[in-house]
């Protein structure tokens, strides 16, 4: 067993921070604001640590913009299995061949390790999930903090409006984060947001970066909401901290109160993170809303970063019966693949989801990572059964 959380070293420069693995992300986002700088990754627990961001190449609700963790490591300091410490920068390519294995056609994709010719040895391990070293520091790029923020929670009467103004925002605009909150998810939420509008079926979040208080975009997003034919009135919308801040709170308490239900159910979580094509999402949320209907009526949510179409779902099963929740998620997996999707697009396989794997690859595929992995960890020391069966 390894604890990295005294690595706890963070210093901020112009354009860059070097943070230890065991740094937490509230911590480097207090550091980063405080320098007039913005680290982007906002993966929803602000307690992870960046070595676990980057090792899970974690992404959150601001990557519908900004991307993933990936797109923000310049460097990383990596102990390897044989207790070699290598420090490598961005650029510096891996000494051996890889192989290739084929990306599915999503914005954000975590299953398995990202192999193609020429890559560096950076890319090859953010997202490997401790199996190929040890992350111990990394470099990260940061931007220049925006000046203003405008965040909305865009009430919907019903679903398909909000799939709609998804869809337009997302051609016509360039918000940081799109997020998608269903009906149940709203009502699982009235319990501590009781002002959420009666007649509210369906919400979307966004916020979208601004040159100044009164950017013109401030205008153009309350025209784009009446266009949708948003509840206008009975929405949300914040330009200050604080309110941002009250706006946070209501899209990270979805997931608390998912995770205290099941617990008060005595379930095991079961709970989907599959990604697919753009063009697939309407398609893939009718697929997902269909079979739960049949077969968790009244007992599921759907919610998350429905920009990326990638939205979570979380069935609360019965505990007496958790093979029927198992199976179900299975056959969302194969569906999202059928798609051209991914079956892990944000929280990477660790060990309960290895096996989903074997639906998006093929046999060779498979065999080109354990190969990555043998070379590197040969006496398989490192997150046994993690990733690779």
């Amino acid at each position: 067993m390894l604890s990295l959380e005294k690595f706890t070293h963070l210093e901020i420069h112009p354009g860059r921070a070097v943070a230890g693995a065991g740094v937490l992300l509230r911590d480097l986002h207090a550091a980063a604001l405080r320098s007039g700088q913005f680290y982007p990754p906002d993966p929803t627990e602000t307690g992870s640590a960046i070595g676990g961001n980057i090792a899970t190449n974690a992404s959150g609700a601001r990557s519908f913009r900004y991307g993933a963790t990936r797109r923000w490591v310049e460097r990383l300091r990596v102990v390897l299995a044989d207790g070699s410490v290598r420090d490598a920068a961005r650029g510096a390519a891996i000494d051996f061949d890889p192989g290739t294995v084929p990306l599915p056609h999503v914005t954000k994709n975590t299953a398995g390790y990202l192999l193609r010719p020429g890559m560096d040895w950076v890319d090859l391990f953010i997202g490997s999930e401790g199996t190929l070293g040890v992350i111990t520091q990394a470099t990260l790029r940061l931007l220049p903090a925006p000046a203003a923020v405008l965040a909305g929670v865009v009430f919907f009467r019903a679903d398909d409006a909000a799939i709609d103004a998804v869809e337009a925002w997302r051609a016509a605009s360039s918000p940081r984060m799109l997020e998608y909150i269903d009906r149940p998810s709203l009502n699982l939420l009235r319990a501590r947001f009781p002002e959420i509008p009666a007649e509210a079926g369906a919400a979307i979040l966004f916020d979208q970066d601004l040159t100044a208080e009164d950017d013109p975009e401030v205008d153009h997003w309350l025209d784009r909401i009446q266009s949708a034919g948003a509840l206008v009135e009975a929405s949300w919308f914040a330009t200050s901290a604080a309110d941002r801040e009250r706006f946070r709170h209501f899209r990270h308490s979805l997931p608390e109160l998912v995770n205290e239900t099941v617990r008060r159910s005595g379930a095991t979580k079961m709970h989907s993170d599959y990604a697919v094509p753009l063009a697939r999402n309407r398609e893939m949320l009718a697929y997902y809303r269909r079979r739960l209907d049949a077969e968790f009526p009244g007992r599921y949510v759907i919610f998350g970063h429905i920009g990326d179409a990638h939205v979570h779902v979380n069935i609360f099963s019965d505990p007496a019966k958790p093979a029927q929740a198992s199976d179900l998620l299975l056959e969302f997996a194969r569906h999202a693949v059928e798609l051209g999707g991914t079956v892990s697009a944000e929280h990477g396989v660790g060990k309960r989801k290895a096996h989903l794997l074997k639906l998006q690859y093929s046999t060779e595929d498979l065999e080109k990572m354990r190969a990555v992995k043998c070379r590197l960890d040969p006496e398989n020391i490192l997150g046994r059964g993690t990733v690779l069966e």
